[in-house]
């Protein structure tokens, strides 16, 4: 019977640099000794001297650690997945046979590895707004393993919330969000340090509070807070996931520092009332979920430095006819942030500026 044995990247010298390859065998150590007879070389990786695997070497069967099975002699059956899982050479993983387990599925990806994997575990991301958008995006975060997570909103929950904001539910109806969305994260992975910042992000705090991150998701609805993020992240250094959303559309983009930043597609924001939020337009309840989830693969890419993230373009999805767009973003040289003559280079009262009183500049 033919099993898919996963190749981790440091034994690809051996098998051709493929990542997959197929072996016959019935148990796991049947398919050991195959593999090593069809790729002679990774025979010294996986097994001692006295023909033993390697007790550095972990196995596991459709993403189940072997050991809690019946080890070398784990039956196995046609179209079984073999992973292999070796220590680091000079050390080890750094990672516990729990976290092992854990992320088994992003372990045998070349993209991610253990080295990605601690990249993750080591990362600090603020997601601004508990709410639609930032729920999705801080579970799947938290999911991934990333280390630290802030939130960022002093809004509670509210019943018109549970539609869409999915790190809240009935029981928590008059929490604060923060400790809403702490306890959640916490059942999604213990290991995951969630740091509640149950305030408003104001000219006189954001700078603090987004400097001690090192990516932030901008999951605001509202003007005031979205180009106060912006501006901060910008002077900050730092890169910004942003996203928003409304009925049945979504945008997605990246503003990373030196590649412009949300001021060179609109330099102030638009006059109260120019602009309905969600709350007078509605968003369907899905929505959120698709671009929030967009929101942390474009963060996990950015932690693990893979792939192109959506630095100078911008994703638009329209619901309603399941079209994606892609539109290039031009950097302004006239942009009032990150032009080449910045006019604002210090935080903005934008409650006043907005035009908008205090209580309705909530994020999330």
């Amino acid at each position: 019977m033919a099993i898919e044995v996963q190749i981790p990247g440091p034994l690809r010298n051996y098998t051709g640099q493929q990542s997959k390859v197929q072996v016959e065998g019935g148990t796991v150590g049947e398919v050991l000794q195959n593999l090593k007879q069809a790729y002679p070389g990774i025979e010294s990786q996986l097994y001692e001297n006295d023909g033993s695997v390697r007790r550095f070497i972990n196995l596991f069967v459709n993403g189940e650690d072997i050991r809690g099975q019946g080890g070398i002699d784990t039956s196995l059956k046609d179209g079984d997945k073999l992973g292999i899982l070796p220590a680091m050479a000079g050390g080890s993983l750094g990672l516990s046979p729990e976290q092992v387990q854990r992320y088994h599925r992003h372990l045998i990806m070349p993209e991610v590895g253990s080295k990605g994997q601690r990249r993750l575990a080591n990362a600090t991301v603020l997601i601004v707004g508990a709410g639609g958008l930032g729920s999705p995006a801080a579970m799947y975060l938290a999911a991934a393993g990333v280390g630290k997570i802030g939130i960022a909103d002093f809004d509670v929950v509210d019943v018109s919330n549970l539609q869409r904001q999915i790190l809240h539910g009935v029981e928590d109806v008059g929490r604060p969000k923060t400790d809403s969305a702490r306890d959640t994260l916490n059942r999604i992975n213990p290991t995951v340090e969630v740091v509640a910042h149950n305030e408003p992000l104001t000219s006189a705090n954001a700078r603090e509070i987004i400097s001690q991150y090192d990516v932030i998701v901008n999951g605001t609805d509202n003007f005031p807070t979205r180009y106060l993020v912006n501006d901060v992240s910008y002077w900050e250094g730092k890169p910004l996931v942003d996203g928003s959303i409304m009925r049945f559309d979504g945008q997605l983009t990246v503003y990373a520092p030196g590649f412009g930043c949300y001021r060179d597609l609109f330099p102030t924001p638009p006059p109260p009332g120019a602009v309905q939020s969600c709350a007078e337009a509605g968003v369907l309840g899905v929505l959120p979920g698709i671009i929030g989830s967009l929101q942390a693969l474009e963060t996990i890419k950015l932690i693990l430095g893979v792939g192109e993230p959506m630095i100078g373009r911008m994703l638009i999805f329209d619901g309603l006819s399941f079209e994606f767009r892609e539109l290039k973003l031009r950097k302004d040289p006239n942009c009032p942030v990150c032009g080449e003559h910045p006019t604002i280079t210090e935080p903005v009262d934008y409650v006043e500026f907005c035009g908008l009183p205090q209580e309705t500049a909530l994020v999330g």
